[in-house]
């Protein structure tokens, strides 16, 4: 590892030293660029748009891509109200696994919302999943009044950043206002449930140096009882920019917060009252580090080159009385203590290094663009799990005793080599033609205390060619005919391969995950309307599942292996229709509607000690209908918006199961409907009070009902709050 950042270094200095060389020489014939300024309005469209056909060294053509101007948007930013942020994104699924807005659990497409975890998420282009191959969820969380904008790519973009199947979700943050050398900015929010948040962030630029720093608290209690929420974030960078052709940027980011878990509910439990909680000693706790480096050089006006280096560190702690639902946590009357608690650890250590060039030529009159690039991935899950922890109450991964039922080490080397190349055929035609190899292997050592010494280690091999194509027809100047096809896939995790009791085996066998994204779509902008609409499949193949198997004996235990497969066909659609009233006066109305039939297709899953075959059943947190509708009214400095969100029922389990269980854990999760509304008032260019008013009828609900963390039943979203939110900039 020493020898590979060493290797990094130098190379990083080649890069720049070459890099001055050049703009020295350009610098004597070049004339100047001016710097940015920042120009602030009141009347502002709030629409959802696309990404260009290259940027940087990306390319978009041929791709479903939408980009979400967060400063454009009345949404509630302080809870990270999923429903209000992605909107106008057709088909997003989020799961409300707290309403403090923790952690953003969204998916599309019939995937699964865990923590976002079949996107490849990042910050401002840098990875934040803690371990693309051993736990892909995202545990960094970055306060959403730091990012200017978000942009979402499909899965038909997976070949140039990553093989998962949702595709890429990219946070991008507020930058310094470079026309300043000091620049102050403070968003303070207070509300319901006892909220308190504030964020303060400083910039600027001094001569070829440009800088960016904040600083965010919260503190809320919940909808629940007991329910309370800790956070911070910090943000430091600093960007070198000796010329418009060459900048080095290098950042340090963390996010940590510290979730009083109110625990799962059954049936009964969320009818009687669904603030209730079933656990009140229980947090849950990541603290996360990403550092990072990029340098960009237009090394010449067709050359484009990025290096990117940057890591995720840090762990995802959790102490918690960690049974089923019915199980109550009282006091022991033997002891006349608190049962023990158990503990888990995560610790991430992982690194990405990567290297992209973007290269623009022409043949006649047509200019094409290759962009290439070469990825390397090394990272070392380390989890220990089944700790004893204590008895007490409070937030402590202090173990009574020495030692963990589970210690392992999750290893993973990866390299993979890209290439995508847009072809200009006609002044309104292009196609896209790229492929991506991926090679790796995965080592699992060390031990579980239940599982024979023999089991261990594994080794897995990752190493996949993907293939993808794409086109984009332009009919007229506002108006493009789109369709892709990509192939991705999904490594398996800790999760799909370590037993949860001595009662379950792992398939020696067992495969990564499969398939590929295709969609066509037409889209445009014409007079006061503007759409997106997209039809698309989604083939799921060795989804991951339990088998009931017997051994030579002829007892029955758990078989974790490949159940089969999925397939997923919708229509995504998104219409917006912006009409002036007045001199300063607008008038919005917007549908994004999707309508999914996920299925699974030749698979098999356990029900108690028999297998069931389960094709043509709905594919669980798979709504076939979902639906956002808006209302937005700007009259001069003032915005208010109305947001109806309707989401039809889903199953939890592949069996699609009716009748509750008595946990809770399986079941119908009943459609839903909920009214929000957001506004606006622009008291000044510097000064703005913002009023979010979520769940407006006050709807009893849940999104999900989760079969492992944070506990197998029901978890109810939360019911009508308010918050105030006031803003100033210096």
């Amino acid at each position: 590892m020493k020898k590979i950042v060493l290797s990094i270094a130098f190379a990083t200095t080649c890069l720049f030293t070459i890099a001055q060389e050049v703009e020295s020489e350009r610098e004597s014939v070049e004339s100047k660029s001016l710097d940015s300024i920042l120009i602030t309005g009141y009347f502002r469209q709030s629409t959802i748009l696309r990404l260009p056909p290259t940027q940087g060294t990306y390319v978009y053509s041929g791709k479903k891509t939408e980009v979400l101007n967060l400063l454009q948007t009345n949404a509630n930013f302080a809870d990270k109200t999923g429903r209000q942020v992605f909107a106008k994104v057709p088909g997003v699924f989020v799961y409300d696994m707290d309403g403090a807005g923790n952690q953003v659990n969204i998916a599309t497409r019939g995937l699964d919302p865990h923590r976002g975890w079949e996107f490849n998420i990042r910050k401002d282009g840098i990875v934040t999943n803690s371990d693309m191959y051993g736990y892909p969820a995202s545990h960094y969380s970055m306060p959403l009044e730091s990012i200017d904008h978000i942009e979402l790519v499909r899965g038909t973009g997976a070949l140039q950043y990553g093989a998962q199947f949702g595709g890429m979700l990219n946070y991008v943050s507020k930058k310094a206002d470079s026309a300043r050398k000091f620049s102050f900015e403070s968003i303070n929010t207070a509300g319901s449930f006892n909220l308190l948040s504030t964020y303060n962030a400083v910039g600027g630029k001094v001569g070829k140096f440009r800088y960016y720093a904040y600083f965010y608290k919260k503190s809320r209690d919940g909808y629940r009882d007991v329910e309370h929420t800790n956070s911070e974030a910090e943000n430091i960078t600093i960007a070198y920019e000796p010329s418009k052709n060459f900048s080095l940027k290098i950042e340090w980011a963390r996010s940590t917060y510290t979730y009083r878990i109110p625990g799962q509910l059954n049936d009964s439990m969320f009818k009687a009252d669904p603030k209730q909680a079933t656990r009140t000693r229980n947090y849950f706790n990541p603290d996360i580090h990403i550092p990072s480096v990029v340098l960009n050089w237009n090394i010449t006006p067709t050359t484009k080159l990025q290096f990117t280096s940057s890591a995720v560190l840090g762990r995802r702690n959790s102490v918690m009385f960690d049974k089923a639902t019915n199980i109550r946590d009282t006091i022991n009357t033997t002891t006349m203590q608190y049962n023990n608690r158990q503990v888990d650890i995560d610790g991430f250590n992982s690194y990405t290094n990567e290297l992209r060039v973007l290269q623009n030529y022409f043949t006649g009159r047509n200019m094409h663009t290759l962009t290439t690039g070469i990825q390397y991935m090394h990272n070392n899950l380390h989890r220990t799990q089944l700790g004893k922890g204590t008895t007490g109450s409070d937030f402590d991964l202090t173990l009574v005793e020495p030692g963990w039922g589970r210690d392992m080490h999750f290893k993973t080397k990866n390299i993979a080599i890209f290439a995508e190349n847009n072809f200009q055929l006609l002044r309104n035609l292009s196609i896209n033609a790229g492929a991506r190899v991926e090679m790796g292997r995965t080592d699992m050592t060390g031990k579980v205390v239940y599982y024979p010494d023999e089991n261990f280690p594994v080794s897995i091999k990752h190493q996949y060619p993907l293939f993808g194509a794409g086109f984009t027809y332009n009919v007229t100047g506002n108006m493009d005919v789109y369709g892709g096809f990509s192939q991705a896939y999904r490594s398996m995790t800790f999760k799909d391969l370590i037993p949860a009791s001595v009662y379950e085996k792992v398939d020696p066998n067992i495969k990564d995950a499969k398939g590929y994204n295709a969609e066509i779509g037409f889209r445009g902008t014409q007079s006061f309307l503007k759409w997106d609409i997209t039809a698309y499949v989604l083939q799921y193949k060795n989804r991951f599942g339990t088998l009931s198997e017997t051994d030579a004996t002829g007892e029955f235990y758990t078989y974790r292996t490949n159940i089969g497969k999925s397939f997923t066909k919708g229509l995504e659609l998104f219409i917006q229709g912006d009409w002036q009233t007045g001199n300063r006066s607008v008038f919005s109305v917007f549908t994004s509607t999707a309508f999914m039939h996920a299925r699974y297709k030749n698979a098999t899953v356990k029900r108690g000690n028999a297998n069931v075959n389960v094709d043509g059943n709905k594919v669980e947190s798979a709504p076939d209908l979902t639906t956002r509708n808006g209302i937005t009214f700007r009259y001069h400095k003032l915005s208010m918006s109305v947001l109806y969100s309707y989401v039809s029922e889903t199953y939890a389990d592949a069996l699609n199961t009716k009748t509750p269980n008595a946990i809770g854990s399986l079941g119908v999760v009943p459609a839903y409907s909920i009214l929000d509304f957001n506004s606006t008032f622009h008291i000044s260019p510097n000064f703005e009070i913002r009023v979010n008013i979520n769940n407006l009828a006050n709807k009893k609900y849940f999104t999900k009902r989760p079969t492992f963390y944070p506990g197998p039943g029901i978890w109810p979203s939360e019911g009508r709050s308010f918050n105030a939110v006031f803003s100033f900039r210096l």
